[in-house]
């Protein structure tokens, strides 16, 4: 729950409060649905009545209609004339191709294999196994490379997700000095592409799963980057690509439990140069009781892939198993933190 949450729920009564934490994923799913649907997109130019917006999604209008006017009671869109609707800032955030566009995220979290996991979250809690793997017989790394389609959703919304973050982690984190950066299990290169361009001494190299990295090189070379950044395919839990000063892994140790960050880890231990410097961009859990996102990405690390979030001490015990020292955290203004560290 978000400070601005337990604001409004601490104005009502506590059963009304309870009442809007339940219905909560009511609220998800439409978004979820009007992101799938792009009507986003068709309100892009300007308001257009529910019957247009029907016609041009093969929706029915008065069912249609219902759902954008609940969103428009929170907020996400207005309601311009009778039956016309329009965007907010908030509906802006699910256009396709815009800048931190999160639509991706929208459609993988809350319509497909994550929503379908997240059912059997029980499961999870009664015997500490993956609730994903419950579900459909699979971890999800084996779930993506036999559904290329929800793959490419997926990778999509971590890009999204990145290039929402990009200027958060830039502003906040000083990259001198780095020659050369290995980003490890990069996706499709948005994280590393808006690195160096910031530095233009520095070069790069993209690292990440055959099928992830077919995709990452025509978005390199759109930014013409190719010259200054490489890509390598492969598999981290065997090896990372030998010679940079600078390791950045973001959104990765999370996935994993201790054992099998440590290999991460240790991997990149042995290929980073002796006065290196590896980042790891993850949610860092705060001591004590109030109110943090990375709480809730925890538990969806737990459902999705049996990873989680860690606190500093837990990422200093981690670092010092693998051969390094934590130097320090840096805060974002964004739910996620850049914990540094160097070779012990």
């Amino acid at each position: 729950m978000t400070s601005q949450t337990q604001t409004a729920t601490s104005e009502v009564p506590p059963h009304v409060a309870m009442l809007q934490m339940i219905s909560g994923f009511w609220i998800s799913r439409a978004i979820c649905v009007v992101a799938q649907l792009g009507i986003p997109d068709q309100l892009k130019h300007s308001p257009r009545s529910v019957a247009d917006l029907a016609a041009a999604t093969n929706t029915h209008s008065p069912s249609l209609y219902r759902v954008l006017r609940a969103l428009v009671s929170v907020g996400v869109f207005a309601e311009t004339d009778a039956d016309h609707f329009a965007l907010t800032p908030l509906s802006e955030t699910l256009l396709t191709g815009v800048p931190g566009s999160i639509r991706s995220f929208a459609i993988s979290e809350l319509g497909g294999e994550h929503y379908d996991a997240w059912g059997n979250l029980m499961q999870s809690v009664k015997t500490g196994e993956i609730a994903f793997d419950h579900v459909f017989g699979m971890d999800v790394w084996e779930f993506f490379r036999k559904n290329p389609e929800n793959a490419r959703i997926f990778n999509d919304s971590m890009s999204g997700m990145t290039a929402a973050m990009n200027e958060s982690i830039l502003s906040r984190y000083d990259f001198s000095g780095i020659r050369k950066l290995v980003d490890v299990g990069g996706g499709h290169g948005g994280l590393i592409t808006s690195i160096i361009q910031a530095y233009p001494e520095m070069t790069g190299v993209l690292f990440d799963a055959p099928s992830v990295i077919e995709g990452a090189r025509s978005r390199i070379a759109t930014a013409g980057l190719a010259d200054r950044c490489e890509t390598f395919s492969g598999d981290f839990f065997q090896s990372v690509p030998a010679g940079g000063d600078g390791y950045i892994l973001k959104w990765i140790i999370h996935d994993w439990n201790d054992e099998r960050a440590e290999t991460i880890l240790k991997n990149c231990r042995n290929a980073i140069s002796r006065d290196g410097r590896l980042m790891l961009v993850d949610v860092v859990i705060p001591p004590g009781r109030e109110p943090h996102f990375g709480k809730f990405i925890d538990l969806n690390m737990l459902v999705m892939a049996g990873g989680l979030e860690r606190t500093e001490a837990e990422f200093r015990r981690l670092l010092e198993a693998t051969g390094f020292r934590l130097v320090r955290v840096v805060n974002t203004d964004s739910p996620i933190s850049i914990v540094e560290a160097a070779p012990a």
